[in-house]
Order: C-alpha cells, then structure tokens, then sequence
C-alpha cells in the first residue's frame, strides 16, 4: 500500500516526517509523493503563522481532492493549537497534536484502506507534557543528515505561537543520541547538523549543548563535519567559542537570529538580549574565528516598528557583516500578543523588506568574493545536470563539473570564481 506525507514548516517537521516514512517502510509501505493512488495521506502540519495555517489547510484539501477514500491523517502543529478547525474538515480521519506523533505508526498500520466513521482526534495538553518523543532517522536524501536532539520552547516571544504548540523545553538523552549519529555516519553521511527547536537550550544528566558536541566528536571520530541549525546570541558561552576556534569538524557557521536590530523592538518581541549584549558576543567569535560565516534572520515591520527602529538595523546589520540575512515581513499570528499590537501598514513591510533583501545581497557578495583564489573543503551533496553542488564548512555553496567519485565525498576545491550567489571551483587531487 502506498502511503504520501506532506511535510510544511520547519526542520523539524522534516526530521520527523522522515521518522514516520522509515517506520512505516519497515512495515512494508511504500512511502511516495502524494498523488491519487495513495492509500493513506499524512500531512504534517506548520502553524507558525496565520499564513502557515492557510497552507497547511490547503495541502489537507488537496490531499483530500486526490483520493477522496484514502485514509487522511493530520499530524502537528496545526491541530495542536487549533483542532476544532481542523475537526471541521470533512475527509480528515486522523487529527495528532505534537507529543504524541509516535501513535501515528499504529494508527495508519490499524486503519490504512478504509475511512473511519468517526474522527480519531489525540491532542495532548501539550504545555505540560514533558516526554520526549525518540522518533530517530539514519537515512537521508543528501549526504548533510539533520539529527533532532530538542523539542519544545520556553521563550514565549510576543510574536510566537510556536510555545503553545510545541511544549515545554525536553531532550533526547545523550546515549541516543550518540548511537543515533554513529548509525548515521556508518551509513556514510559526512556532516551532521543538530537541530530542535530550541536547539540551544539543550540539557540532559548534567550535559549542555556544549558538552554534548564535545562528546560527539570525542565519541564519532569518523564524522567529518557537525553543523547547527540555529541557536541564540545568549546561549554561546566561552566554552563553546573556545571548541570552534580549536576544533575544524564543528562548522564555521553559525546562524543566530537577530530579529530586530533596534532595542525597542527586542524589547516589545519579548527577546532575552539588547543589541550591546549581541554586538558583544558577536566580537567574541569573530576573534575566535574571523572568517566565520555568520547568517540570521530579521523581522520586518514588527507591531510598532519606527523608521529610525528600522534604521538601527540596518546599521547593524552593516556592522556586523552577515554572509545572509532571512528576511521574514511580519506576519500576524492570532493568539500571540503581537497581534494586538499596533501594526505596520503592507506597504511600509513591503519596502523595508525589499531594502534589506538588497543589503544582504550585497553582504553575501562581500562575503563569498573573500574566498576567490582559495582553497577549501567541500562536501559534494547532490548533482545538478552537469554539475556536483557542495558547501563548504563556513556555508559557501560550490559547484564543480560533475565527476560521480565526487559525489558525497569531501574534496579540496580551489575556489575560482563567483556568480549567483555560487562559488565555481575545481577539485585538487
């Protein structure tokens, strides 16, 4: 029987898409695109936004429309901050919140070929649910592999629904996450890239991030590279600056959401830092690693938002030097206490985005045309027509002409020349 997952939102959500696809091919589904000859769809849902929300809605009618008598399962963030709209839906046979996604292996197994008479809807309370759900993957699309060790968040920004629909901060515990990346690398993935939610506020018996990254590459002596999605400005201790000026398998990479370069804006977002404290640590490594890619992302036109607010962060933005900024124009999510606020008109969103867009296209230039003339290890993902596409430790992405003994291998490349935010090179053997 063929089973399509539709996954929106987060890596996350990917990882745990994944999840769910290999325990299900162990039963001895075929997990394919989704189309009309599906069985049974699960659409994993993102609710980060009332945008996300309308897209997540439309993937579960689409489904829908495809095979009106496959089983259709809605898992996620969306039925966990609003199931009863979810529940509205004709054609929905299965409604999971987060918490509980691991049901879903032995519901598809006990319902798959028929629809229900009824609706099979399991929405924990999710804000005082403290178990971590080890749903682990050792397989994946490109050679980068994402292991999820965090779920949850504590932060309760004025702009976020994710709290409410994610839970509290809980961890994988260390042990598996160590045997889950050795299965991972044994199976020949390079590079590893940690991520969660909340990936920064990582704790278990006595471990912080930084001492579980030290154990992985103390433990995986194989692994040649490890990356981080995300984490905040305030959870970069000495400690793990110190790991990535000594150690050359942590990423030189770092992505660290700003969001607002003003502190009157950080401080109606409900942000942990002001724009001294981030300026600080930024100083901090980059005297540890001075080409250090450092990406973030920027909230444009937040409730209130000046022009002199949207000033300073440019001015910062500029300061700092980001290889990218992810510009992301404000978007109201009901239920957060931004949404109250007073807001910033389409127009006045639409033309800060556009300016900062273009600061950071001039800042990512800036940045790849350093490394012209040198030579840097690369990690070749994937082929592309006539092309082999890799990324270097610090995130610069590489294309050479195609040679399959490339493929999913780490090669030194001389970097020759920059075009389309690319950098073209050739392999030194």
């Amino acid at each position: 029987m063929k089973i399509g997952i539709i996954t929106l939102g987060c890596k996350v959500n990917t990882y745990e898409s994944n999840a769910i696809a290999l325990a299900l091919e162990k039963k001895g589904y075929e997990i394919v695109e989704a189309n009309a000859d599906c069985d049974a769809f699960i659409i994993n849902t993102c609710s980060v936004t009332n945008m996300a929300d309308a897209k997540s809605k439309k993937m579960i009618h689409r489904a829908i429309k495809l095979n009106p008598n496959a089983l259709v399962a809605v898992v996620g963030c969306l039925p966990q901050s609003n199931k009863d709209e979810v529940a509205k839906i004709d054609g929905v046979d299965i409604i999971l919140g987060n918490g509980n996604k691991e049901k879903l292996i032995d519901l598809i197994d006990e319902n798959i070929g028929k629809k229900r008479t009824d609706k099979y809807i399991d929405v924990i309370d999710i804000l005082h649910y403290n178990k971590y759900d080890n749903l682990e993957v050792n397989e994946f699309d490109h050679t980068r592999a994402f292991v999820k060790i965090e779920d949850g968040c504590n932060n309760f920004c004025t702009f976020c629904i994710i709290p409410f629909a994610r839970g509290p901060i809980r961890c994988k515990d260390v042990d598996t996450i160590i045997n889950e990346i050795k299965n991972i690398v044994d199976n020949g993935y390079k590079e590893i890239v940690l991520t969660g939610i909340h990936t920064g506020k990582y704790f278990d018996n006595g471990y912080n991030l930084t001492k579980l990254i030290k154990k992985i590459l103390n433990d995986v002596p194989n692994l040649k590279r490890l990356r981080l999605s995300s984490i905040e400005i305030n959870e970069i201790d000495d400690e793990f600056i110190g790991l990535l000026k000594e150690n050359k398998v942590l990423a030189n990479h770092l992505h660290l959401p700003l969001q607002a370069g003003s502190d009157h804006v950080l401080s109606l977002m409900n942000r942990r830092y002001d724009k001294k404290y981030f300026l600080e640590r930024i100083n901090k490594i980059k005297e540890a690693s001075p080409d250090i890619s450092l990406t973030t992302d920027i909230i444009v036109g937040f409730p209130e938002e000046t022009d002199e607010d949207f000033k300073q962060t440019i001015e910062i933005s500029k300061e700092i030097g980001f290889s990218k900024i992810h510009v992301f124009p404000y978007s109201k999510r009901n239920g957060t206490k931004a949404a109250l606020m007073k807001q910033v008109n389409d127009k006045v969103k639409k033309d800060r985005s556009k300016e900062l867009i273009e600061l950071s296209n001039k800042l990512e230039k800036n940045y790849y045309s350093k490394f012209i003339g040198l030579k840097l290890d690369v990690i070749f993902e994937q082929r592309y027509n006539d092309y082999l596409i890799g990324h270097t430790s610090n995130f610069l992405q590489v294309i050479i002409d195609y040679d399959e003994k490339y493929l999913k291998e780490m090669k030194e490349v001389k970097l020759e020349a920059y075009l389309d935010n690319k950098l073209y090179g050739k392999v030194i053997d």
